[in-house]
């Protein structure tokens, strides 16, 4: 089972956190920092003339960045995600994908630069990319890769046009496959379009949030992972008249997007993950 810790550790920067009341000749007074006590020509005797207090216990200070929005998650709901991954893993056509080697937990990147929660399955000889939805726990859509048909992996920062208004940082994984040209002007446009040679990852934006699922959100150790599976994939189960090997490069991600209304619109209210939307979640 998955649990959320909303507190914030007594050693960690920010924490606000009480000590408990100095004691001196055993009557429990106020504590002053010695720094005050200098700065005011305070001697530890002459605190001991004020009233004793009770003894002060910790309190612990709600951190309402990452581990409130966590909850927002459904993927992150005690047990949600132990079922998704055992649904998923039914997906997968031992005679056509072979055994499943890992499941990951990542964000696809599309050419309109939207975000789109996905789990995604690295199998003997295929990648399934899955669109799962979180709240009723079941799978909507699966594009299936084979590895022996990638041709290029590439990693690097998200690159866009000198003039585009909708950028955004990070690094990413980008994949493609059937050494097909440059997407049509068309498909390039249509924000809609799903006829794109290559699928773009990057990690999901609670990757580091909760650690019981961070292994299935590490984007560095998934493209480890999918090399390692291509070029076995390639060895094995070699395409006829193709060169055998995959081309890895270190290069920017470019995601040709100017304008970028429906990508803002879309990222910044998160309408690509399962989430709590006031009192609806989709």
């Amino acid at each position: 089972m998955l649990q959320l810790n909303d507190s914030v550790e007594p050693e960690s920067p920010g924490a606000a956190v009480l000590h408990a009341a100095e004691v001196e000749d055993g009557v429990e007074v106020a504590f002053t920092p010695p720094a005050a006590r200098h700065s005011r020509g305070f001697e530890a005797a002459s605190v001991a003339c004020c009233s004793p207090l009770q003894k002060l216990t910790p309190f612990r200070v709600h951190n309402p960045t990452m581990q409130a929005k966590v909850k927002d998650y459904f993927v992150f709901r005690p047990g949600t995600i132990e079922q998704a991954v055992n649904d998923i893993r039914t997906v997968a056509l031992p005679s056509e994908d072979g055994e499943v080697l890992s499941v990951w937990l990542l964000a696809e990147i599309d050419h309109w630069n939207n975000e789109k929660e996905r789990l995604v399955l690295i199998t003997e000889r295929s990648l399934l990319v899955c669109k799962y939805d979180f709240i009723n726990l079941q799978c909507q859509q699966v594009i299936r890769i084979s590895l022996n048909a990638m041709d290029t992996i590439s990693v690097g920062e998200f690159e866009f046009p000198p003039k585009s208004l909708n950028k955004r940082e990070g690094t990413g994984v980008r994949v493609q496959w059937d050494k097909r040209p440059r997407p049509s002007f068309l498909n390039r446009w249509n924000p809609w379009s799903t006829d794109m040679p290559y699928a773009t990852f990057t990690e999901h934006p609670m990757a580091h949030a909760d650690e019981k699922v961070a292994s299935l959100c590490q984007l560095e150790n998934f493209k480890t992972q999918l090399i390692q599976a291509v070029k076995k994939a390639y060895k094995e189960c070699p395409i006829p008249g193709r060169a055998n090997g995959v081309l890895l490069l270190e290069r920017p991600l470019l995601i040709e997007t100017y304008l970028g209304i429906m990508s803002f619109i879309n990222n910044e209210a998160k309408l690509g993950y399962s989430m709590t939307r006031g009192k609806i979640g989709f």
